[in-house]
């Protein structure tokens, strides 16, 4: 019962949505162009906006405006995996926000006050009808379309949509056989186009970011233990030379090289896919840091063989996975050759804040209510956790 009414009272928190919108929000896409986007709740856009998407049998009006560009960031916010998981026999309490707790969780973030807001992918996991005599999801839509959208992220995210501009990464989730189609429309950062299929796969683009350009990079249809698609990936990789100005950070939902727990506790992972087309790594020459999520847990992980270090930040609302306390020694498929110098991983739900120092970035791991669970350093190609302790969730 509190669980719920908490999330009652989160959900009161003033909306992102603009006085004629149901939702309002901005997000930076290829060369950093800052893009102002509204869903309409009527038939006209706001003033000073044009459609960027008519009305359909499951959409309303989506809206944009290009904007102002925006200073470099200092304080980077990542979150990743946010949803609520409706399909059967997996059924998450998206009622009670100590079991679904991402509407608490951007209200903290929110707070923070950051510059910027990275999400990894998978915003929307309600994909099946609620069984009936479940409470904890009666009544809940689910499919692609914008009901299910705004209750898996845009109501729950409306703080944290108006407190920063957003990168949006694709997750699988959100591939076409899935939430592809609401996924174009609404955060793509490419013209909608009503008569166009669903894009299996969005060419990498970058962000510049002050310190760092970020590259994003769609790695949504990309199998973790099969090889598909491997031309597109292995001309992604082969564009990191020259996409941006290095350092780069790469950003993406599928890691290359995560990990989870596998028999008798030992960590295992790699996405098969990624890790054949990255081929002998050497296109990752000009990347110094690497972001995802898709894995349900907080991880860091350094390697060697010239791989730049991994932070997972899929902890942001679905139900965890279970990961290995100590990554090292870890297993990956494909016979990549990488191997895990060292990481961790830190298990229950929360989100990163990433500060720039004069080494590099300070990095703290905050839990749901915004508190400070532990901090990390990126520096010198490396991120180091003093601080934090690894934890099952």
């Amino acid at each position: 019962m509190l669980g719920r009414l908490l999330l009652l009272l989160t959900l009161l928190w003033p909306s992102a949505a603009a006085a004629d919108g149901l939702a309002h929000w901005t997000e930076l896409g290829p060369a950093g162009i800052a893009e102002e986007r509204s869903v309409a709740s009527g038939a006209a856009c706001p003033t000073g906006m044009t459609a960027r998407a008519q009305a359909s049998a499951d959409f309303p009006l989506v809206c944009s405006a290009v904007k102002k560009p925006l200073p470099p960031p200092r304080r980077i916010l990542v979150l990743g995996d946010t949803g609520c998981r409706i399909k059967p026999p997996a059924l998450q309490d998206c009622s009670d926000i100590t079991k679904w707790p991402f509407p608490a969780l951007a209200a903290s973030a929110a707070k923070l006050k950051p510059d910027l807001v990275i999400h990894v992918g998978d915003y929307l996991y309600r994909e099946a009808a609620c069984p009936v005599g479940v409470v904890g999801c009666a009544n809940t839509p689910w499919g692609d379309n914008w009901p299910t959208w705004n209750a898996d992220f845009f109501a729950p995210a409306a703080p944290l949509l108006a407190a920063a501009p957003w990168v949006f990464v694709r997750g699988n989730h959100e591939d076409c056989a899935r939430a592809g189609a609401g996924f174009m429309r609404l955060l793509s950062p490419i013209a909608f186009d009503p008569q166009a299929p669903c894009a299996p796969h969005l060419k990498p683009y970058a962000v510049p970011a002050g310190a760092a350009n970020l590259v994003v990079l769609d790695d949504a249809s990309a199998p973790d233990t099969s090889v598909a698609m491997l031309p597109d990936f292995q001309s992604d990789f082969a564009a990191l030379e020259t996409i941006a100005p290095k350092p780069l950070w790469l950003l993406m939902h599928r890691p290359i090289w995560g990990l989870v727990r596998g028999p008798l506790g030992i960590p295992v992972g790699g996405n098969l896919t990624m890790i054949s087309a990255v081929g002998n790594r050497s296109s990752l020459a000009p990347v110094e840091l690497m972001l995802a999520g898709h894995i349900h847990s907080f991880e860091v992980i350094n390697y060697d063989s010239g791989v730049p270090p991994q932070i997972l930040a899929g902890h942001g609302g679905d139900n965890l996975d279970p990961t290995p306390l100590n990554l090292k020694g870890a297993a990956f498929q494909g016979n990549s050759g990488v191997h895990v110098k060292d990481g961790l991983s830190v298990g229950g739900f929360g989100f990163l804040m990433m500060t720039k120092t004069q080494d590099g970035w300070g990095i703290d791991l905050h839990r749901v209510d915004g508190t400070v669970e532990g901090h990390c350093a990126f520096a010198n190609g490396r991120v180091d956790c003093p601080s934090l302790l690894p934890r099952q969730q």
